[in-house]
């Protein structure tokens, strides 16, 4: 995967922007707040259809301007395209796949981008959702049919526990979850089926990374937690059991207490959580471990490896970490860094750089 140019119009505080970037890795320098999260920003909703930093499509256009714009030319397994996507103020919106208009959930999978922030070392230690949203954009990304399942089941859910509140507030009757439960089962079922199969292979990966940081001082293990439900049988029927059972609670609680909205990674250094026990460098590794892990899994999915966004992530890391990174990207992954000092990287470093000033991109 690579990306051959990078066109944005009205986007943030660029007007015009026409980037054509190294196949290697690209640094993009500069003060704070000068336009350099903007080019990640851009790519990363690119593959993901959304931004890292607001929920807001409307944010993304430049200050008085009647729309925006981001237009990506890429090359896959050889093959050239274009992804171009258009915001409009009140109308959303549009985009297109080789000149053709496409719907916006249709984008995942196209053109893959892992990104990697500062708010990714609150993986290990952060709130289960961090957890479950690195699992389902990584499992996203390399099978668009499960970004399809989930939308359908976060839908079904959302009515669900809609009807939950109904009921609790006695406007509904509780035999209406009758008709629900069967479809949150069945897609409960089968997005925990590929979780799992996605966990096992990024386990052993993750591990392998961890191992190399540490000089093989600690084995990184990355299991999958259920909630609700236990591990013998994950059928559909088994998840419809356990909702029935859960009905009572679900309904005082107004919310649905089983499913894979509820279930979460569990990390442990030589057998101790890692959350709970380890270090502050031995979170960053685990951190550092999980997102080269998925760098791989989607190379292993996909046949080759994503574009590689690092957002300010090298002031986060120590020099011993930053090392290890840049040794595993450099002549392998197209990668596009932002930083505000060059020392972070070694000297006669082979990659292209990049000054940004107040929306203005210039090669150094």
């Amino acid at each position: 995967m690579k990306v051959q140019q990078l066109i944005l119009r009205n986007f943030r505080n660029y007007d015009v922007l026409e980037l054509s970037p190294a196949a290697g890795i690209n640094i993009l320098l500069g003060n704070n707040a000068q336009g350099k999260t903007n080019i990640i920003e851009a790519l990363y909703y690119s593959a993901l259809g959304r931004s890292h930093r607001t929920s807001s499509d409307e944010e993304m256009i430049r200050w008085e301007q009647d729309g925006g714009a981001i237009q990506v030319l890429f090359s896959r397994m050889g093959v050239e395209q274009e992804l171009r996507i258009q915001f409009l103020p009140s109308k959303g919106k549009s985009c297109f796949h080789n000149g053709h208009k496409i719907k916006a959930k249709d984008i995942v999978g196209m053109f893959n981008a892992v990104l990697f922030a500062p708010e990714d070392l609150m993986l290990v230690k952060g709130a289960p959702v961090l957890r479950r949203r690195f699992l389902d954009g990584e499992i996203s990304q390399a099978s668009p049919y499960y970004y399809q399942q989930l939308l359908s089941y976060n839908r079904i859910l959302g009515q669900r526990n809609h009807l939950l509140k109904k009921i609790r507030e006695r406007k509904a009757k509780e035999e209406l979850l009758d008709s629900w439960d069967p479809q949150l089962a069945k897609a409960a079922a089968s997005i925990v089926g590929k979780r799992l199969e996605a966990v096992k292979k990024l386990a052993m990966l993750a591990n392998l990374m961890h191992r190399k940081i540490t000089a093989n001082q600690e084995n990184l293990q990355v299991q999958y937690q259920l909630s609700g439900i236990g591990e013998g049988d994950l059928s559909p029927a088994a998840y419809e059991k356990a909702l029935l059972e859960g009905r009572r609670q679900d309904v005082f609680r107004g919310s649905t207490g089983v499913g894979p909205h509820r279930d979460d990674l569990t990390l442990l250094v030589n057998n101790v959580a890692l959350r709970s026990f380890g270090s502050q460098g031995q979170q960053r590794t685990g951190a550092l471990s999980l997102k080269l892990a998925e760098l791989e899994y989607i190379k292993s999915e996909t046949g080759e490896y994503p574009v590689l966004l690092l957002d300010d992530v090298m002031s986060e890391l120590d020099e011993s970490r930053r090392e290890h990174l840049l040794a595993f990207i450099k002549d392998r992954i197209q990668t596009f860094i932002s930083a505000t000092d060059e020392a972070y990287f070694p000297k006669n470093f082979n990659s292209c750089y990049y000054q940004v000033v107040q929306g203005r991109v210039t090669k150094a």
